[in-house]
């Protein structure tokens, strides 16, 4: 007779593995896990084995042709989302019921945030976490597509992304607005060199470093003289090429201000060669009912 591996109650350990697991498939192999779960390969090797253990399946294929999920771990791994959405659905139920607020709350902010004043987050952080202790913080920091894609998958709760675009399946609510400019490194040509103001035919003699996030579009319509020579989806990546004194490109304000103050950058053109882009909070259209959630949202609005 075939064993019949998981029989009774569902346990902590089973949950637990299951977690693993989704992140091991999300995360796409075992080594891109590490980080995530701050646990070692052979550790997570030997979570994945128990866990095909107690199910009694083999949930993937691992070795030289890379990680790759089988039949039946595509059916756990669908079955663990329906899990995992289904306990946080009761845990907002429970939370509906008692007056001081329990549980978990998953926040995703757009990187390199920390350093804009007009940022309220942390401020409503710190006052939210004096008025719910029971509240636990779990706070992602990542590119704004990312952050809008844990948000319509179910597993963020809140976001707070730049707005170039409003998808279809999320609500958004307004917060601030950034303010980008152009920048050059010290030891660029336009920082070493005094052209007084530099027109735009000039600019295009120098190589440009085109955002590879949403508003790249806008900025080819508005700004078509400038030649494209380098892209980077993050921010840092679009001040590293600055600083390295051959590339010319927009930056916040507020982040650039830290080199700015060193001379290690130079705003060029401040007035003429500037753009705004709001932010907003974002949260699921169809999700389901959920009292933390609500109430952390409106405290971020009300800052």
């Amino acid at each position: 007779m075939k064993r019949v591996s998981l029989s009774g109650q569902v346990s902590d350990l089973d949950l637990r593995l299951l977690r693993v697991f989704r992140t091991v498939v999300e995360c796409g192999g075992f080594s891109a896990a590490e980080v995530e779960l701050n646990i070692g390969r052979s550790a997570i090797s030997r979570l994945m084995s128990d866990l095909e253990t107690r199910l009694d399946m083999r949930l993937c294929q691992r070795g030289r042709a890379g990680f790759q999920l089988t039949d039946h771990g595509q059916l756990v791994y669908e079955a663990t989302l329906e899990l995992l959405v289904d306990m946080e659905r009761f845990r907002a139920n429970i939370n509906a019921a008692h007056s001081r607020l329990v549980g978990e709350l998953v926040l995703g902010l757009t990187d390199n945030m920390v350093t804009d004043p007009n940022v309220a987050v942390s401020a409503v952080l710190g006052r939210f976490h004096q008025q719910e202790p029971g509240v636990s913080i779990n706070l992602q920091i990542g590119a704004p597509n990312d952050v809008e894609r844990a948000v319509i998958e179910g597993r963020t709760n809140i976001g707070v992304v730049p707005v170039h675009h409003q998808l279809p399946g999320l609500n958004y609510q307004p917060l601030h607005q950034e303010v980008s400019q152009l920048y050059c490194g010290a030891g660029h040509l336009l920082g070493r060199v005094d052209f007084g103001q530099p027109s735009l035919d000039l600019l295009a003699e120098h190589d440009f470093i085109m955002p590879g996030y949403a508003h790249s579009a806008a900025l080819k319509e508005r700004f078509p003289q400038l030649r494209v020579a380098a892209t980077s989806y993050q921010v840092e990546g679009i001040a590293t090429l600055i600083l390295s004194g051959q590339y010319i490109g927009f930056l916040p304000v507020h982040y650039a201000a830290q080199w700015v103050e060193k001379g290690l950058m130079q705003v060029i053109l401040p007035d003429s060669l500037q753009y705004q882009v709001p932010f907003s909070a974002i949260t699921r259209r169809d999700a389901q009912p959920n009292v933390l959630r609500d109430a952390f949202l409106s405290a971020l609005l009300e800052s």
